[in-house]
């Protein structure tokens, strides 16, 4: 079977329920695709609680950064405790399988590209690694896509992303992806079905952020 692509997946925290379901499927079938899969943790409630504390203590926002960066390593030992998957924190160790993240010390080695502050989350961060991994990326979270008045975007450029409010990717994310011209999946991990189909290029239930700047929304 032909290799595929390697893959990024961020898993949200907004999945904690259901993750260890998730990340087993994943594994399962990046072996059976021949493909390297790096899954890459979101904060969630961990993260939100840096969030509280920032707001009481008034810690700057490099400190900030930082405790939520490591937030994300609870999150990913909350996931290790669930199931047995390979970690690792530099991207050279990317074998084929699905591997997790542990970004600290990846990020406190070089972080080049991106700002310390809340617009960039782990949704920007997963998006670094996949520029860096050479990856296509994909965002696991709770709901289905983006959705303009109500529905659902089947696909939407990363320039028109920027225009808007309030989205289930954070700020920096349509940025990042028109600057490296890399196109984002995003999909409700729970139906793992759609992330898998998402892995291997299929058409799914979700949409489909283009950083490609050519791209016109129809």
């Amino acid at each position: 079977m032909k290799q595929r692509p390697n893959a990024v997946v961020k898993v949200g925290g907004s999945l904690i329920d259901c993750i260890p379901l998730l990340i087993q499927q994943i594994n399962a079938r990046a072996a059976e695709q021949h493909q390297s899969v790096l899954i890459v943790p979101g904060g969630g409630i961990f993260a939100n609680n840096i969030r509280k504390f920032q707001e009481s203590s008034g810690i700057s926002d490099n400190a900030a950064h930082w405790m939520a960066v490591l937030a994300m390593e609870q999150y990913a030992y909350y996931i290790l405790d669930s199931i047995d998957i390979r970690s690792i924190d530099n991207l050279d160790e990317l074998k084929q399988g699905a591997s997790l993240l542990l970004p600290y010390g990846l990020l406190r080695r070089d972080d080049r590209g991106l700002p310390h502050s809340w617009d960039v989350t782990s949704d920007t961060i997963a998006a670094w690694v996949a520029q860096r991994t050479s990856s296509i990326l994909v965002k696991a979270t709770d709901v289905d896509g983006i959705c303009i008045d109500g529905e659902l975007q089947s696909r939407i450029s990363a320039n028109e992303l920027m225009d808007m409010e309030k989205t289930c990717v954070d700020t920096a994310l349509p940025g990042f992806l028109t600057h490296y011209t890399m196109d984002c999946v995003v999909v409700n991990g729970k139906y793992p079905g759609r992330v898998l189909a998402a892995l291997v290029g299929e058409t799914t239930i979700g949409t489909v952020i283009i950083g490609r700047a050519r791209f016109k929304s129809v």
